[in-house]
């Protein structure tokens, strides 16, 4: 690989719902740097789906600044955080990492800023490890225990892989709700019950919810047993939530948490660090099942006809999208 600087190409935001495709120069790393050619990115329809559509709240712009992030979420922004790609140059090179850095050909980082995939994990399903991070995080939030009854509302990526890990803890009987009937299949694979919205169980021990909707959040409420937890995994950007408190809540004496991937539970901060959670997500995608999650796919060089189709509305869909992997 040459020393030199090398020309990339870069995926930016410019305005609500348009993206472009920029040259940036790549320089040859450092001391404690690599770089790194891409082989994949994910997108999936959370976080980057309200940035693409410029609806991240104005006070939330440096909160939510991500990692190698260029630009501002006022738009125009280099956005993104699932990169996977081959080392060139520096140290490990011809390894396959993660990388948490936006939508680009070409990536020059620190070295820590880098995770080798396990060998057993083939880099295109590695496009789901940011959301197994958080779903991960979310099952620690839950406190889920052998035995319990846990319901998931929201069969999105980050819904389907909290379903995925809980269904295999042992004796627990998971329920996955969502309106979209074509996530049976998700469901049947992971080996958990698929629902709709009104055949909900109403006593569970644990619930999650990642619709990002006020009708999804009500299912969790109602769903939830007495002093159950729903934990709450949905980020809404400018949109308010409306949510029945009136009934089952009070007398249930039901809690609600937020779980965020920014930060590590309390009862674990103390002994894990966010890289120790990063390895131990990237082994648990080392199952062939997950790649059910993988959707579809698209070259690069499409990409900004591809995010207008891909993070349209559900009901404005033919085909379902849940993790949609870019190819370099």
């Amino acid at each position: 690989m040459s020393s030199g600087s090398v020309s990339a190409q870069a995926f930016w935001v410019v305005r609500p719902g348009v993206g472009e495709l920029r040259s940036v120069p790549v320089p040859a790393p450092g001391p404690d740097q690599v770089r790194v050619r891409a082989l994949y990115s994910g997108v999936s329809r959370g976080t980057e789906s309200l940035v693409f559509h410029g609806r991240i709240p104005v006070g939330e712009h440096e909160r939510m600044r991500g990692p190698h992030q260029e630009g501002s979420l006022a738009l125009p922004v280099k956005y993104g955080y699932c990169l996977i790609g081959e080392v060139t140059d520096g140290d490990a090179v011809g390894r396959r990492v993660f990388c948490l850095h936006p939508h680009q050909s070409w990536a020059c980082v620190d070295a820590d800023m880098v995770t080798e995939l396990p060998d057993s994990l083939p880099p295109g399903r590695a496009v789901l490890t940011a959301n197994m991070e958080t779903a991960l995080n979310a099952t620690w939030d839950g406190g889920v225990s052998p035995g319990d009854r846990v319901v998931v509302v929201g069969g999105g990526v980050v819904g389907c892989l909290v379903a995925y890990l809980c269904g295999r803890i042992p004796g627990t009987k998971v329920q996955l709700i969502d309106v979209d009937q074509r996530r049976a299949e998700v469901a049947s694979a992971f080996g958990v019950e698929f629902a709709g919205p009104s055949d909900t169980w109403s006593d569970a021990d644990v619930v999650f919810h990642a619709s990002a909707t006020s009708a999804g959040l009500q299912t969790a409420v109602d769903a939830a047993g007495l002093e159950a937890r729903i934990v709450e995994l949905s980020w809404y950007g400018d949109r308010p939530v409306s949510l029945e408190l009136g009934t089952h809540f009070h007398p249930g004496r039901l809690q609600i948490v937020s779980s965020q991937v920014g930060r590590i539970p309390a009862s674990r901060a103390a002994r894990w660090t966010y890289g120790r959670r990063l390895r131990v997500a990237l082994q648990l995608l080392c199952d062939d099942t997950l790649d059910v999650l993988i959707s579809g796919e698209s070259p690069f060089e499409t990409m900004p006809a591809v995010m207008s189709r891909i993070l349209a509305p559900a009901s404005e869909q033919s085909e379902p999208v849940l993790c949609h992997r870019i190819c370099y």
